[in-house]
């Protein structure tokens, strides 16, 4: 059984080990930055993970159940386009509140997902060919306009995540003290009402 002080280290190796792999990406991320961002010495760290992999592996582990909770959120029983808009919105609330995690999938995804490829294979794979089966159900009914499902889940990805993985772009952009996601909602609401309209 851990003991109050070594929970406490996990959750400071855990928190800086997100800092240092989302700003440096797998390769780049160091154990002596990870040691040093935590604050511990390096064979402390050690004592807890064995390695930089173990960290990193730990890391998405932890991260994959939070990824897949707004889609598995979608109610089949619900108005189909209020369905899809709330997960449009939690899918902005995760880039709000989750960059780093973000950035830290978007590495992973980058470099071929070497160490989450049977979770994308598997659990994901299924998990959007499921909503897949019921977008189409919808649009079969003429409940939402005629689209593929699969790029509108693809296209909600793409323009809610944008906000958390390239948030320094926009900050350039628009200015480092604006709000990269001010607005944001309000623009992808319109988008997909009218996208979705039957």
């Amino acid at each position: 059984m851990n003991t109050r002080i070594q929970r406490a280290n996990r959750k400071r190796i855990f928190e800086a080990a997100l800092e240092v792999f989302s700003n440096h990406g797998f390769r780049g991320a160091t154990l002596d930055q990870i040691a040093t961002e935590a604050g511990l010495s390096k064979p402390n760290l050690l004592y807890y993970f064995d390695s930089k992999e173990a960290i990193h592996a730990a890391l998405l582990t932890d991260l994959l159940d939070t990824w897949l909770a707004p889609l598995r959120m979608i109610d089949p029983d619900g108005v189909p386009r209020d369905e899809i808009l709330g997960y449009m919105r939690r899918k902005l609330d995760m880039a709000r509140a989750y960059p780093r995690e973000s950035r830290l999938f978007a590495n992973e995804i980058l470099q071929g997902a070497p160490r989450i490829e049977s979770f994308i294979r598997n659990d994901l794979r299924l998990l959007v060919e499921d909503k897949v089966q019921l977008l189409q159900g919808w649009i079969d009914a003429g409940r939402i306009a005629p689209v593929d499902p699969y790029h509108l889940i693809f296209s909600i990805w793409a323009l809610t995540q944008h906000y958390a993985d390239f948030a320094a772009q926009i900050g350039m952009i628009r200015g480092d003290d604006h709000d990269p996601l001010e607005g944001a909602e309000g623009f992808l609401n319109h988008l997909y009402a009218r996208l979705l309209a039957p």
